[in-house]
């Protein structure tokens, strides 16, 4: 889940310390065994800290283990200077956790820290109760996820594969305002390495993958649009980009696509669509956000939200609003990630409902179109989109539905029936999402994940835009 640092802060008075240690210490074993038991590693202070040598000293240590974020602990009265001279030892996100008990006044110790910490500005949340709480835990293990999500970005690399599509505005970004926000660099590759390498993909490999696919997904060739020569080019345009990103040590990537691969060589959805996938032909893998239309607030929220959900993310357009059932199709030229269709862990049930169509008139170089129907389930869907060049982070909850095959079939042929499609309920006005939206692309992943995102907002200096039917 998250690694996190515990510093129990203690009364600098050796004569009061060593009555109390062992009530603190009682107090950071319930709380270190709970996070543990929620999945987190904690890097445990050697000690409390009860003098201002050992409040620098330790906070080192845990400094250098690499946390993601630091609980200073307040189960007594607590000298408040202690809190400040770990907290300069300590880069990262800060939380104060402070006990409920009328006889230790920690409270009094989180609040005169904390008061400390806002004299000279030093953000950190703040947060009291008994660990064995655990609406308590949740809300250290939300902060604590957030706060991976932002300090894994710190530091990654985004493969831009070809630059803006079709004068895609919101689909470019500002690589300064990337490195001094987020800690991103970008690397810029030109589209061309992609068919270079494609011919030079191992062939055996490109005919092993097709007759994989052959075997557990459904393949309609048509002589023309698809074939398996173009099929196994769309092959291996995806080994050509996992060398890209293993030679540039891409953590992200983006892949233009249209018009020059689209129009002379092969739509990029099978790439695009098992690079997002925790799986290919060869086993299970790590999922490698890839965005179409090299989309790169696009990408950049994928990053995020695969971060603190760590399931693949799903791209998609906002294609259509059915007014009469109040549901969004979210339909795109085959990105959808093929774990969407039935969200198993089991490859083979994913991809017995996939469909690999020959692409449509948007694309004459032909290819394969992933299509399937994202299985039903509550979603978090976000956007990091700019309004007047400031970062704001556009979030709802939604519902991903699906319907019997007449319903579906006939939704499907209002769009594009060969793309994948995504039948969402919004939980957001239709009025108030056209009118306020900042891009034609948004994403998503399974469950609930607004509170971590929240914390996201909070720790980048990002505004939070959410969308409620409030």
């Amino acid at each position: 889940m998250a690694r996190i640092g515990v510093i129990n802060i203690s009364d600098g008075r050796d004569y009061v310390h060593g009555g109390i240690a062992e009530f603190i210490l009682a107090g950071e074993d319930k709380l270190v065994r709970k996070l543990e038991a929620a999945g987190h590693e904690v890097v445990r202070a050697r000690q409390p800290v009860s003098a201002n040598t050992i409040a620098t000293s330790v906070a080192k240590e845990v400094e250098a283990a690499g946390v993601d974020l630091t609980v200073l602990q307040y189960c007594v009265w607590a000298f408040p200077h202690f809190t400040m001279l770990a907290a300069g030892q300590l880069t990262g996100p800060l939380l104060l956790l402070a006990n409920i008990d009328p006889v230790q006044p920690g409270m009094v110790g989180m609040l005169a820290a904390g008061g400390a910490l806002d004299q000279i500005g030093r953000a950190h949340t703040r947060l009291w109760g008994d660990p064995d709480d655990d609406d308590l835990i949740a809300a250290i293990g939300v902060r604590a996820s957030a706060a991976h999500a932002v300090k894994a970005l710190r530091g990654q690399t985004f493969g831009r594969i070809g630059g803006r599509p079709m004068g895609m505005n919101t689909a470019t970004a500002n690589t300064d305002q990337w490195q001094r926000l987020f800690g991103v660099d970008v690397e810029e590759i030109d589209q061309w390495e992609i068919v270079r390498r494609t011919e030079m993909a191992d062939q055996a490999e490109k005919t092993r993958a097709r007759q994989w696919l052959e075997q557990h997904a459904n393949v309609h060739y048509d002589g023309k649009k698809l074939t398996e020569e173009i099929l196994e080019r769309q092959i291996g345009s995806y080994l050509a980009m996992r060398e890209l990103i293993d030679e540039w040590n891409l953590d992200f990537t983006g892949i233009k696509g249209q018009p020059e691969l689209t129009q002379y060589f092969a739509t990029m959805d099978i790439a695009e669509a098992f690079l997002n996938d925790p799986y290919d032909w060869n086993g299970p893998k790590e999922p490698h956000v890839c965005a179409t239309e090299a989309d790169m607030d696009g990408a950049l929220t994928m990053q995020i939200l695969k971060h603190i959900a760590r399931t693949p993310v799903l791209f998609a357009d906002v294609r259509h609003y059915h007014g009469d059932r109040d549901i969004w199709d979210l339909c795109n030229s085959g990105q959808h990630a093929t774990w969407y269709a039935a969200r198993s862990d089991d490859p083979a049930e994913n991809l017995a409902k996939v469909h690999l169509y020959p692409e449509v008139f948007f694309f004459p170089a032909g290819g394969a179109s992933v299509q399937h129907v994202a299985a039903p389930g509550q979603m978090t869907l976000a956007r990091l989109t700019r309004n007047d060049g400031d970062y704001r982070l556009q979030l709802m909850l939604g519902e991903f539905e699906n319907y019997d095959d007449a319903t579906t079939e006939e939704l499907m042929k209002m769009s594009t029936p060969e793309w994948p499609h995504a039948f969402a309920r919004l939980d957001a006005p239709a009025e108030v999402f056209l009118s306020r939206f900042g891009a034609n692309h948004i994403h998503a992943v399974p469950g609930d994940r607004r509170a971590e995102l929240r914390a996201v907002c909070e720790l980048l200096g990002v505004t939070l835009d959410e969308f409620t039917r409030g």
